[in-house]
């Protein structure tokens, strides 16, 4: 089985990217793996010393195969960096593992990434690979297919990539055309195509949703991790993208999961209703007003 190259992407955030590497470290197949880190150029003066120190970092980085660094010259963002990064990568390899510098993944992740790229190469049907469990449901299988892509730990082949759209409004017209909206939605449970929206509206810039439309919108399906073998740190106020609150993707699952072709290459309706289940729990007002109310019992006051 070949392994496949692991994108990393970094910014300024030195210790968060320190976990990142020493994560993938502790994955056997590290020292057999090629590892491209991709760091974005400073957007302002005051990250220029962050920036700095993350890059005196991965400049030293060893355990891998071998280590690529691209040092942006100028701050592209993160949306811009990852398409970028993903498609000078795959163009020439095939398929990929993306990180970002909040992710900390456990010693197996490696192992499923790998595994699963080699057994769905070649199936039109699948176009991701995510390890990052977000519901924390127990009925879950091991491993699951759903319509849906997740950004924490995932990985994708040439051929899916190709079908990557970046043009938000074309990918919002066709979804409201087709009347898809509220399946995308996870039948109105969390606000996907509202966050699509507001990317066209300049409001945000994210990839991630382009991504999952663009899959979404070509019927393919996600190969999940049933049980995390990722989780996202960046939950501390110290990304663009992320606030504060709880960790991303639960407690790592510290075994390995069984990588196997489903019985039907369909999405597994238990899984979308573990999806179901776990938005309209999250994402309810209540919810919303419960963690608001708990984050300023802490002292933090942000939006």
């Amino acid at each position: 089985m070949k392994l496949s190259p692991i994108l990393l992407f970094v910014y300024n955030r030195p210790q968060h990217t320190r976990e990142a590497v020493e994560s993938l470290l502790r994955n056997p197949q590290a020292k057999m793996s090629e590892l491209f880190v991709y760091s974005d150029g400073a957007k302002d003066e005051s990250a220029c010393e962050a920036v700095e120190e993350v890059r005196r970092y991965v400049r030293n980085i060893n355990g891998f195969q071998h280590v690529t660094i691209v040092e942006r010259e100028t701050n592209r963002g993160l949306a811009r960096n990852i398409i970028d990064g993903v498609t000078e990568t795959i163009s020439r390899y095939g398929r990929v593992i993306v990180m970002e510098d909040d992710l900390v993944v456990s010693p197996h992740f490696l192992e499923f990434m790998n595994e699963a790229l080699e057994l769905f190469e070649n199936e039109p049907r699948v176009g991701h690979v995510h390890a990052c469990e977000i519901t924390g449901d127990p009925l879950l299988p091991e491993t699951f297919l759903v319509r849906w892509t997740g950004s924490w730990g995932w990985g994708t082949w040439q051929r899916a990539w190709n079908l990557f759209n970046p043009d938000g409004k074309a990918l919002l017209d066709e979804l409201e055309r087709r009347k898809l909206t509220r399946t995308f939605d996870f039948e109105g449970t969390y606000g996907y195509t509202r966050m699509l929206r507001r990317q066209t509206e300049g409001k945000n810039d994210s990839w991630a949703i382009r991504w999952n439309a663009s899959l979404f919108l070509k019927g393919m399906l996600s190969y999940n991790a049933g049980k995390s073998l990722v989780k996202n740190e960046g939950f501390d106020g110290s990304g663009t993208h992320c606030g504060k609150g709880d960790g991303g993707g639960g407690r790592l699952y510290a075994g390995r999961l069984k990588v196997e072709r489903p019985h039907t290459m369909e999405e597994a309706p238990d899984a979308r209703a573990a999806f179901v289940r776990y938005y309209a729990r999250t994402n309810s007002f209540m919810a919303k007003a419960l963690r608001r109310i708990r984050r300023t019992l802490k002292g933090d006051f942000g939006a």
